[in-house]
């Protein structure tokens, strides 16, 4: 349930903090005193769009903060779970508007996208518009409300993959039939391809050794002779090399280093001088003794890198890339074989198309089930809805191809007056039945909705009388197993909320805000008889209203 609402700096309320109960809620207040900022502040909560307009003048941001107890909500909880930001029974979603446009969205205080938190929001609460009934004029939603009040719609979802699952792999077989020939041509080609390039044998890093080898061995004759001149200047020439010079210079040191004890240190370094001298013409030697000029293997690499070089030039890619041309051919030739294999392809779409049928078929028989229960309870809210003569059914038709979101089409059809036949809303209701009608699906569906928490946003507009009272009494009802939020301008209604909120504007220093609060029983009294008076409350408004009250 949602427990509270904190409102800072938003529109004209410069701050708001409201605690909710279980049961049903009135919200009321006179036209223009802000009941839809209330609106407009849950929804930022929820994930809709932010705009910088919302900051309240001479305020640098907007924050909206709802708190829900979600401590029998175990969808909602597995869900923080996965993301790792469960709070022992309750969530947080919190908004912040900047007066530059940017917003931030976070839940249980842990920064989150809109996705995430629009996502949570569908789980934990259900805004209906007063402007919902529009949406019964396309037929499209009245199959997205009879899978909704069903608890359908993961099925509808889960079939919808499956038709395009189909469509997908029948669209490609009747492609490749067409393309036969062609896809056989290339085929050839990359099978013949490939095979040019598994002979070859290049992996990963093989070229670069290749060059290097190579190089090595083209320019062994260079290496002898200018490894030998390094080491007779090394060590090798009798007359003058550098050991021979360093030797020469620690000798002529040797008779002064005792009457000069810091010459000890130069002849430590000349010492190690000479052991890296001698040292590094002996690793010189033994690595020139171990070259062999091999004429066959150099052929043989001449041979490799002017094959490799070929089909680098013949695919126009590097050298060092041929592996990775191999590696897209062998895909593309998996790809062209399944291809070929129409037989294969048919059997696959023959078994996802009879996949399809099945579910289809049980959700077929789900959706017939589901629609006498909920033309039912439909019908059963529009008499008391005052359409005591009305007819309400939901037509499933079957189509002439299958769709994606069935066999059937889904319509919901009304007769309002005794004598006529059943036809389409679009065809027969006028606003007025269209706007009960509207009532009472949204009714019916909030009591099969898993979503906890119910807000009617003047879903009451264009009733009155004990029309009124009979809505009031219907969300009195849902109230009873679900939290529930009213806005309404209709006595009737307001009289039967277990909590009664009002919104009020209020002028001060030149400055105008809102404000809301929970009203006590005499001043509900008073709120319930200025709704339903005129201009003046008079004694007999009063006595009205309270007898409203007591009748709850």
């Amino acid at each position: 349930m949602l427990s509270h609402l904190k409102i800072r700096d938003f529109a004209i309320v410069a701050s708001l903090e409201l605690d909710f109960r279980p049961g049903f809620s009135v919200i009321t207040g006179e036209t223009g005193a802000g009941k839809s900022i209330l609106m407009d502040a849950l929804g930022l909560c929820l994930g809709d769009r932010a705009e910088s307009g919302v900051v309240r003048a001479g305020a640098e941001r907007a924050e909206v903060s709802a708190g829900f107890d979600i401590s029998r909500h175990e969808t909602a909880q597995d869900w923080l779970r996965e993301r790792e930001l469960e709070a022992d029974g309750e969530c947080w979603l919190r908004r912040t508007v900047s007066r530059d446009g940017r917003s931030r969205a976070y839940i249980n205080g842990s920064p989150a996208t809109l996705t995430d938190v629009k996502l949570l929001g569908e789980m934990l609460i259900d805004i209906h518009s007063q402007h919902e009934h529009q949406s019964l004029l396309r037929r499209e939603n009245h199959r997205l409300l009879l899978d909704a009040a069903a608890g359908l719609t993961g099925e509808a979802r889960e079939l919808a993959g499956q038709f395009q699952q189909w469509q997908k792999s029948a669209k490609e077989l009747a492609t490749l039939a067409r393309a036969g020939d062609a896809q056989r041509d290339r085929l050839d080609l990359v099978s013949h391809q490939l095979d040019e390039l598994e002979k070859l044998g290049l992996k990963p890093g093989d070229y670069e050794k290749l060059e290097q080898e190579h190089d090595a061995l083209a320019n062994l004759g260079s290496l002898l002779q200018n490894g030998d001149l390094a080491l007779d200047r090394l060590s090798e020439n009798d007359s003058d090399n550098a050991a021979r010079c360093i030797q020469q210079a620690l000798k002529a040191l040797e008779g002064e280093r005792a009457r000069h004890p810091r010459l000890e240190e130069v002849a430590e370094l000349l010492d190690g001088a000479l052991i890296q001298i001698q040292e590094g013409a002996s690793s010189l030697r033994h690595y020139l003794d171990s070259l062999d000029a091999d004429p066959a293997r150099l052929s043989e690499l001449e041979e490799r890198l002017g094959a490799v070089l070929g089909l680098a030039r013949k695919h126009r890619v590097a050298a060092q890339d041929l592996p990775a041309v191999e590696t897209a051919l062998a895909e593309e030739k998996a790809r062209l074989q399944r291809s070929q294999d129409l037989d294969a392809l048919s059997r696959e779409v023959v078994a996802l198309e009879a996949k399809f049928r099945a579910a289809a078929g049980k959700l077929r028989a789900a959706r017939g089930s589901a629609a006498m229960r909920f033309g039912s309870e439909v019908l059963a809210r529009l008499q008391l809805l005052g359409m005591a003569n009305s007819r309400f059914e939901v037509a499933l038709t079957p189509l002439d191809k299958p769709a994606a979101h069935g066999l059937d089409d889904i319509e919901f059809l009304i007769s309002a007056n005794p004598g006529q036949p059943l036809k389409g809303l679009a065809k027969v209701a006028s606003g007025g039945e269209l706007s009960r009608v509207s009532l009472a699906i949204q009714v019916v569906n909030a009591k099969h909705s898993p979503v906890p928490v119910m807000v009617f946003d003047e879903v009451d507009v264009g009733i009155g009388g004990g029309i009124a009272e009979v809505v009031g009494r219907l969300l009195r009802e849902l109230g009873e197993y679900s939290q529930v939020f009213s806005i309404t301008h209709q006595p009737q209604v307001a009289a039967l909320g277990h909590q009664h909120l009002r919104v009020e504007k209020q002028v001060q220093d030149g400055n105008t805000t809102s404000a809301v609060r929970e009203l006590s029983r005499e001043e509900r009294i008073e709120e319930i008889a200025r709704m339903s008076g005129g201009l003046t409350i008079t004694a007999e408004t009063r006595k009205h209203a309270e007898a409203m009250l007591s009748a709850t």
